[in-house]
């Protein structure tokens, strides 16, 4: 049995003449806002509403950045502003003590760090065995995994 696929998914129908159906309601809009606000304001101060009302409604309509509509834009701008922001600064190390600094060298040096081989392979299977002979529990040699009896 064949069925027909539908081939331009991403493109919205024209329904009223050149336009389309978020486009006439953009543009509706911004008309509307700006017949109301000639009719109720003075003229002046309805032509400084009108202008930016029809040049917003005109970019919602038909401006697009990076092939997306402006109402992504807009969206994004007012989730920015109104959402929650998260900052991040630079941690300043601390500054530590001397007797800190002794016990962390002798740590460090009663710990056997072998030195790296030429062969990356030969350094993966060494360091294989040596976390599969330690118990991941405990970390203790002697008991080689978790089902060990004692």
């Amino acid at each position: 049995m064949r069925f027909q696929v539908p081939q331009f998914i991403e493109v919205e129908d024209k329904i009223f003449g050149p336009l389309t159906f978020k486009q006439f309601i953009y543009l509706g809009g911004g008309g509307g806002l700006s017949v109301a606000a000639y009719m109720l304001l003075p003229k002046f101060a309805a032509f400084l509403i009108i202008i930016p009302a029809i040049a917003f409604s005109a970019a919602l309509a038909f401006y697009k950045i990076n092939n997306k509509p402006f109402i992504n834009v807009v969206e994004a701008f007012f989730k920015y502003y109104i959402g929650g922001k998260l900052y991040i600064w630079k941690k300043q190390p601390k500054k530590s003590s001397p007797a800190t600094t002794a016990a962390k060298a002798a740590a460090y040096s009663q710990v056997y760090v072998p030195k790296l081989g030429d062969s990356k392979l030969k350094d993966l299977t060494w360091s294989l065995d040596v976390k599969q002979s330690l118990n991941p529990v405990t970390g203790d040699p002697e008991k080689t995994g978790p089902n060990t009896n004692s």
